[in-house]
């Protein structure tokens, strides 16, 4: 009887790339905010998830929040984006980019008179796009109930730092 032996010597090559063009990707709206999935967490077995997004003149993109599984990297491909990081601001313009890894709390917003378009990149993933259509299902109602805002939150690994200052709008 012969058994099938695992082959630790060889790799096993496969092709499973996936290039998406500009103009491809499922696109979200959130109230004035737009997001576009590049690479979601099903493409790459939850490991990564790359999107792009569109922050209109003087929009909060997030509050003061953390995330305990998941590192967050922002790519700034357009205008200027403010990133709160601890209780520092900082003004990061094209090409900069920002690594927040966990546990480090950050924030995001346009305060400028201009678009902002960056790239947000998370790994692992945690399903991230759960986390942005439950987004729209929530920040569409009005008025916006806290309790449901933090429910999808803490479901998909963000911990607001003040739970009585995290719906992104501006006062």
């Amino acid at each position: 009887m012969t058994l099938n032996k695992e082959n630790y010597f060889e790799d096993k090559i496969e092709d499973n790339a996936v290039i998406i063009k500009p103009d491809q990707g499922e696109k979200l709206e959130l109230n004035t905010i737009s997001i576009t999935f590049k690479v979601s967490s099903e493409a790459s077995n939850d490991q990564l998830g790359v999107y792009e997004i569109s922050l209109p003149p003087m929009c909060i993109g997030a509050k003061l929040h953390y995330h305990r599984f998941m590192d967050e990297t922002f790519i700034v491909n357009e205008g200027v984006l403010t990133i709160q990081l601890g209780n520092k601001e900082y003004q990061a313009g094209p090409g900069t980019v920002v690594y927040v890894p966990r546990f480090t709390s950050h924030g995001f917003k346009n305060d400028s008179n201009e678009t902002v378009k960056l790239t947000l990149i998370f790994n692992p993933s945690q399903k991230r796009e759960g986390f942005f259509r439950g987004l729209n299902e929530t920040l569409n109602e009005v008025p916006i109930d806290p309790e449901k805002y933090l429910k999808l939150y803490n479901k998909y690994d963000s911990f607001p730092v003040d739970t009585s200052n995290m719906i992104p709008l501006r006062e």
